[in-house]
């Protein structure tokens, strides 16, 4: 028979997990964050292939055949790492028992919708201005603002991950033509060490 305090406990423990996001999966962090390395070397080996030295400091001609193939690459990195990140996800919450869809996710989703729609309408339209240097900045800025703004519905860490991700993207603001290296660093390599973290304390 439960004691008194271990009722308290159990009911404590169900009102955390009805305000807070609890299947957001370390894995997901790792596998988006593997996804956007790929991605990144992909990029730049598309580069390479068109003779484009990415640092070697010049503004350089992007051609409408390059660009769209490095909007193929966006696009499938995206959609694996989304894959990726909503498999994991899934599977947790099912091993959680708590259901996916709920008040917690809708607000958690509201939070993140609108610095990263704006994020993607910024993208575009420096994109046909061609600014292209500014994009990646500009997505690292956003995404990071997301995070920050969708961290009181999951875990603290996610506040964190946004922060980094936000300073990041200043700091590849100031530094004009290594924004695909801090792309990298900030969707890639601090994903992969989120996920690992949130792995580690949560599985």
């Amino acid at each position: 028979m439960a004691t008194p305090n271990e009722d308290l406990q159990h009911i404590r423990n169900l009102m955390e997990r009805s305000a807070t996001f609890v299947s957001l999966s370390g894995l997901s962090g790792v596998g988006a964050g593997t996804c956007a390395l790929i991605g990144c070397a992909l990029t730049f080996y598309r580069l390479d292939s068109f003779g484009i030295d990415y640092f070697d400091g010049k503004p350089n001609y992007y051609s409408y055949s390059l660009l769209y193939q490095l909007a193929i690459i966006a696009l499938i990195t995206f959609v694996c790492a989304f894959g990726i990140a909503a498999f994991f996800t899934i599977r947790k919450s099912k091993n959680l028992g708590v259901p996916l869809w709920s008040s917690t996710t809708k607000h958690l989703a509201e939070a993140m919708l609108i610095p990263l729609v704006a994020g993607g309408v910024m993208s575009i339209i420096l994109t046909s201005n061609n600014l292209f240097y500014l994009v990646a900045p500009c997505m690292l800025i956003f995404y990071g603002l997301a995070l920050v703004s969708a961290s009181k519905y999951t875990h603290r860490e996610l506040f964190w991950l946004g922060i980094f991700d936000l300073v990041l993207g200043l700091v590849s603001a100031w530094f004009v033509g290594y924004g695909l290296l801090f792309w990298g660093i900030g969707f890639g390599i601090l994903h992969i060490i989120y996920g690992v973290l949130m792995y580690l304390k949560y599985h």
